[in-house]
């Protein structure tokens, strides 16, 4: 079976014109000296005019048409802007950018900017002492506020989606 099948892949590449030259030459020669590959060539040969000779059929129109009816008639989600609130976006657009800002006034006042020791902000930056920032309780506390926040707009979030599930249901 493995020759039969490595017979019919070497002939279709023959008459595809992918195979090398050698090959080619190779084929020629089995064609000319065996009966089996000769039966073979022909079979293949016709396969490969019927498959150009034929036309790809085309579904008719009223089918296009229906199927069109078919995709109209389902519920197909709402563009973006229609579902997302652009004032959430930029209300959590400008927590982080205040929060950003924050840390780099609370940063840059811990600088001993009379010191004559450094000259450069990159020597003054390496000195902030960040520990005392993170380990401040009201780091922990503002962590745990944001978490819950988080877990409420979860829950909030999973509660409209089973009441929407429910109408359409």
């Amino acid at each position: 079976m493995n020759t039969q099948h490595s017979m019919e892949e070497r002939l279709w590449e023959y008459i595809d014109g992918t195979s090398a030259a050698g090959e080619k030459q190779l084929i020629e020669d089995l064609l000319r000296q065996h009966a089996e590959w000769r039966e073979k060539y022909r079979e293949l040969l016709e396969l490969s005019e019927a498959l150009k000779s034929s036309e790809l059929e085309e579904p008719s129109l009223r089918f296009s048409k229906n199927v069109m009816e078919e995709i109209a008639k389902l519920h197909i989600a709402p563009a973006t802007k229609n579902y997302i609130n652009n004032k959430i976006i930029l209300g959590i657009g400008i927590f982080f950018i205040s929060l950003l800002l924050a840390i780099l006034v609370y940063g840059f006042s811990q600088m001993d900017w009379a010191s004559a020791e450094s000259n450069s902000i990159s020597d003054k930056l390496g000195k902030i002492d960040v520990s005392k920032f993170f380990n401040n309780s009201l780091i922990n506390v503002f962590m745990m506020i944001n978490v819950l926040l988080g877990l409420v707009l979860v829950d909030h979030y999973l509660n409209n989606k089973r009441k929407h599930f429910r109408k359409v249901a």
